[in-house]
């Protein structure tokens, strides 16, 4: 399902760099023939978790992970009780033109999952797993999207 846009100016959108067996996967955005990592937008009953954790099912048939970034503890990350709950933070945030009156202002998390079996949303949909040298040798990424992808690779890296 795609979100139509919720504020003329400014929309919440997530980005989800997601590893599996030291492989991050980028997608072929349709609308902007960029490759990006997977994600959309925010939409007004989630927070940024969720749709995170949404918009990677919805895209690319991935159940995932979303890990913290290395300040964040685990201990952080525990419910008060009283409705209110930590959220895993974004490892990276950027606002970016759509259009001549329209931004985004986009989290970017990074994931694990347990596949690299991708159900796409639409039979036309492109994607790749990359490792990192195939991150540094891809022509078509965009400067911040091989550093975050290899950001991703190096984080999960770390845990495994």
């Amino acid at each position: 399902m795609r979100m139509a846009h919720i504020h003329e100016k400014i929309d919440w959108t997530v980005g989800v760099l997601i590893v599996h067996n030291n492989k991050v996967l980028i997608r072929l955005h349709e609308k902007y023939n960029l490759w990006l990592a997977v994600g959309g937008h925010v939409e007004l009953d989630e927070d940024a978790n969720q749709a995170a954790i949404r918009e990677v099912k919805e895209e690319v048939g991935l159940d995932i992970t979303l890990i913290p970034p290395p300040h964040v503890e685990p201990e952080d990350m525990a419910l008060r009780g009283d409705g209110y709950k930590e959220l895993v933070p974004p490892f990276y945030m950027n606002i970016h033109q759509i259009n001549d009156v329209h931004q985004h202002l986009d989290l970017i998390f990074i994931a694990t999952s347990d596949s690299d079996t991708v159900i796409p949303e639409n039979p036309t949909d492109k994607w790749v797993w990359l490792t990192a040298e195939e991150v540094r040798a891809h022509p078509d990424l965009l400067p911040d999207i091989r550093r975050e992808a290899l950001m991703a690779l190096r984080v999960v890296g770390k845990l495994s």
